[in-house]
């Protein structure tokens, strides 16, 4: 027998150095939640692990991430004032623009700090644009949304996150910020952000829950492998620096097609729900949490994510999982 594979995996040295994925701590980022008050941590019940932090709070729990290596957050507000047209989203003294300002001015380059982009937890409906005679309206929400990222990169934010779905924000975006002197601002992309179940817990992180009806008007159709990568194609030729595909776990096959057609750098979030799957099943001892984890990482690596969103960073961290 000419070929035995299995000479290449007799020992940990030999299958470690011949290893065609790898994962380095540079590939995360860890989504904050970020809520009014202070003093505030208060944990999420649907995500174990995750918490509400008022800003204060937030400073301190960034500052213990970065000694463990984590350098890189994802900021979600949290608590705003709701309304039709979703106008506290674009506030400067907005919760997210608040907390940008005090992680620059703690950390400045040590931390690079990256601003979701969305209505959702803005307005009375909770969808993620202006809502008009029971739909939501494009070109109304792209303006809006780029209002909102403008006041994230005037508060100091390295990278924004367009998170709604609504056609040709990405350069909307680019060109306002671009406008005002913003250039150097990066857009990282929700290019393909399918409407999944998977985001069950966010609901409740985010309070961001849709009064009525369902979010499948815009956000991409699950059965639909080509048009996510026309999806994402899209946002590349509006000026995104990086594409990103949500969920992760069930659509790595959509990464992988995504990674073969693009050269722009890939990103994927690692959502709530995959998350507390795992946590779920640990808790019960139906699964050992550190390899179920370690699995879908590489996993995620090996379908062509260079970037991994995900709750489970400081576990991984921490625990030194790597």
């Amino acid at each position: 027998m000419l070929h035995r594979p299995r000479r290449l995996r007799k020992t940990a040295i030999i299958r470690n150095t011949v290893a065609e994925t790898l994962l380095s701590k540079e590939m995360f980022v860890y989504p904050y939640f970020v809520t009014g008050g202070k003093n505030i941590a208060e944990p999420i019940k649907a995500m174990p692990g995750a918490f509400h932090f008022s800003v204060d709070r937030l400073v301190k729990e960034v500052e213990k991430g970065l000694k463990i290596g984590i350098n890189k957050v994802l900021i979600f507000g949290v608590g705003e004032k709701k309304t039709k047209d979703a106008s506290s989203a674009s506030d400067r003294n907005s919760i997210v623009a608040k907390a940008v300002r005090e992680l620059k001015n703690k950390f400045g380059d040590e931390l690079y700090v990256i601003t979701d982009v969305c209505v959702c937890a803005y307005t009375t409906h909770g969808h993620c644009g202006i809502l008009e005679n029971n739909y939501v309206q494009n070109d109304a929400s792209v303006n809006v949304l780029a209002k909102m990222a403008l006041t994230h990169a005037q508060a100091g934010a390295d990278m924004v996150a367009p998170s709604d779905m609504m056609d040709g924000r990405v350069l909307a975006i680019r060109q306002l910020i671009d406008k005002n002197g913003f250039d150097n601002t990066a857009i990282m992309s929700y290019s393909t952000k399918f409407a999944s179940a998977y985001y069950g817990p966010f609901r409740e992180a985010a309070d961001s829950s849709p009064s009525h009806g369902d979010r499948k008007s815009y956000q991409m159709d699950f059965r639909n492998g080509r048009e996510a990568l026309q999806e994402s194609l899209t946002d590349e030729n509006e000026g995104a620096d990086i594409l990103m595909i949500k969920p992760a776990l069930a659509y790595l096959d959509v990464i992988k097609e995504l990674r073969q057609n693009t050269l722009l750098p890939i990103a994927c979030y690692n959502v709530s729900g995959e998350y507390s799957m795992v946590k779920a099943a640990a808790r019960q001892g139906l699964v050992d949490e550190q390899k179920i984890v370690m699995e879908n990482m590489y996993a995620f690596a090996r379908a062509g994510a260079g970037i991994i969103i995900t709750y489970h960073a400081k576990d991984i961290l921490e625990k030194s999982w790597l």
